[in-house]
């Protein structure tokens, strides 16, 4: 019946069926046909949505679409822009700058893509810059949104594993800038070899002007992050804050946010996070008959037969699926669908659940950059026009350098549990 469920469920995917419901339908369907009570389906979809934890899904998505649409994101571009402009070739680096700093209060890789993309591609083009590679380095950059916490994956990896979320956003520091400073190396090579510009010296009063009126985005992380790690508020009560603080500064403050637009921008919210929890909920079914048919000891088996025993040729087995996961897969979805089934395998190697959180999202965000699944690369083909497949030759270098990064990660743990460990032990 493992292999029915497996098997029902790849084929509703490979029909074009929505995930929530292929993951829905397979789990009913083996139900139906083990002559088990259907009143499992709706108690276990609504226990998959019972975590407080879950709170923290939609508002730090309704967070980073206020950061995106309400002035923030564009005034933190414009310092970066001021500080490191006058560098050759600084506003490849300022954008990814930028997309790290941005990936601190968004958590999304789409939206970091999309606010990064709309403030800078227009400068970008203007100063002589190739919009093609330009596109490909936000839409690469964007995949830290999900790395550098907040993130909305490490949310769902932690309800679904049991970890602690601010363990997880503290694992994904490292890895995060990583990932940004070897997109800068790269960013630095191509603008000496294409001769692109600087830009022009900005006075220092100018530059501590467009300082003075980014503080108020640039405090979100701080008080986020700050509020998590020293324990003042949970990860949910801080997706909260990040809501109403990004309100009062897009409304109050920076007096760019109005109520139509702030409506719009709460009904997009709902849908995107209705859609992630109907995953969770379908998922919760889809995962208890994993665990009743046994398929993740059968794939821990498999795995661990297949290397031999060796712990590296796992992690290197487990790290190319999820890399070819998130190329066809939705990130949320994939996480959904992928932990439970490799949990068993690396508690089985002794490994660290929180190490392999961390993986898991950065494996699944680098596909977020990889056709044809790749969403960060719509979004930046949407703010510039270019097609995606403009796009998507230029950003295979800068996928190998993530790539790198992920396997870096993978076999030097310390990397991800060092700042974790300096906190709580």
């Amino acid at each position: 019946m493992g292999a029915v469920l497996a098997g029902a469920f790849f084929l509703l995917m490979a029909l074009g069926m929505p995930i929530g419901l292929a993951v829905g339908i397979a789990s009913t369907v083996v139900l139906v046909m083990d002559g088990l009570p259907l009143q499992m389906v709706p108690q276990m979809m609504f226990t998959g949505n019972n975590s407080f934890a879950l709170v923290a899904v939609p508002f730090f998505i309704l967070a980073g679409d206020i950061l995106a649409k309400g002035g923030i994101s564009e005034r933190i571009v414009a310092f970066a822009e001021a500080s490191l402009g006058r560098i050759k070739g600084g506003l490849s680096i300022v954008s990814i700058v930028a997309s790290m700093f941005i990936a601190a209060i968004s958590g999304s890789g789409a939206a970091t893509t999309a606010a990064v993309g709309s403030a800078l591609l227009p400068d970008l083009k203007e100063k002589g810059y190739d919009l093609d590679f330009s596109s490909a380095l936000i839409a690469a950059s964007g995949t830290i949104g999900v790395v550098i916490p907040p993130s909305v994956p490490m949310v769902l990896y932690a309800v679904i594993a049991g970890e602690s979320v601010a363990k997880l956003f503290m694992g994904g520091f490292v890895p995060g800038v990583l990932m940004g400073l070897g997109l800068i190396a790269l960013a630095l090579v191509v603008a000496r070899r294409r001769n692109y510009p600087s830009s022009p010296e900005v006075s220092k009063e100018e530059r501590f002007r467009r300082f003075k009126a980014s503080t108020w985005g640039l405090m979100t992380p701080v008080i986020i992050l700050g509020g998590i790690f020293s324990g003042f508020f949970t990860p949910s009560e801080a997706a909260a804050i990040a809501v109403v603080y990004s309100l009062f500064v897009a409304f109050f403050i920076y007096r760019s946010m109005t109520w139509d637009k702030f409506y719009k921008l709460v009904v997009g919210a709902g849908v995107t996070s209705s859609l992630i929890m109907f995953i969770i909920a379908t998922s919760q079914l889809f995962g208890w008959g994993l665990a009743f048919y046994e398929v993740p000891e059968a794939v821990a088996g498999a795995l661990l037969g297949f290397a031999g025993g060796s712990k590296a040729m796992v992690y290197f087995t487990i790290v190319v699926v999820v890399l070819l996961a998130g190329m066809v897969m939705e990130t949320s979805s994939a996480l959904i669908i992928l932990t439970p089934i490799f949990l068993p395998t690396i508690i089985q190697l002794g490994g660290n659940l929180i190490h392999f959180g961390v993986i898991l999202a950065v494996g699944l965000a680098i596909g977020m950059a990889t056709p044809p699944v790749a969403i960060n690369i719509y979004v930046a083909s949407a703010v510039t026009g270019l097609p995606v497949e403009r796009i998507s030759r230029p950003i295979v270098p800068m996928v190998a350098i993530l790539v790198a990064v992920l396997f870096i990660a993978t076999y030097v743990p310390r990397l991800v549990l060092f700042l974790p460990g300096l906190i709580w032990g």
